[in-house]
């Protein structure tokens, strides 16, 4: 199976920076559509963003702009680069793996990452 193991979560102030990491072993992920989730308390789990095998990208609304989902094909690690960080971005963030269909509200996801807090103040 594949492994999944997150890092770059933390404490930040409104306006600031972010860049999450998910690298993945015993699977090419280029293979397979990727995605990050998050989770807030209270709330369900959202699609934030996810990346196709092909490259292309999709968004939720509230994050267009502002956060760029990626990955680097020769370290097999997905990427979510975020930009002014808003309050409301507050969550736990989870790597996704092989979401089928391809989107923000899959049907099918493979694995998912153990997650990484995320507060913004």
């Amino acid at each position: 199976h594949v492994q999944l193991v997150e890092s770059g979560g933390g404490s930040v102030k409104a306006g600031g920076s972010l860049r999450l990491s998910c690298a993945a072993s015993r699977y090419t992920i280029s293979r397979v559509c990727m995605g990050w989730f998050r989770q807030a308390p209270g709330k369900e789990r959202e699609g934030v963003a996810t990346i196709e095998g092909i490259g292309r990208t999709t968004y939720a609304d509230s994050v267009k702009g502002r956060f760029t989902i990626s990955r680097d094909n020769a370290k097999n690690t997905l990427y979510l680069q975020m930009n002014s960080l808003k309050p409301e971005d507050t969550a736990m963030y989870y790597c996704a793996f092989d979401l089928r269909p391809p989107g923000l509200k899959p049907r099918y996801i493979g694995r998912w990452g153990q997650g990484t807090q995320v507060t913004v103040s």
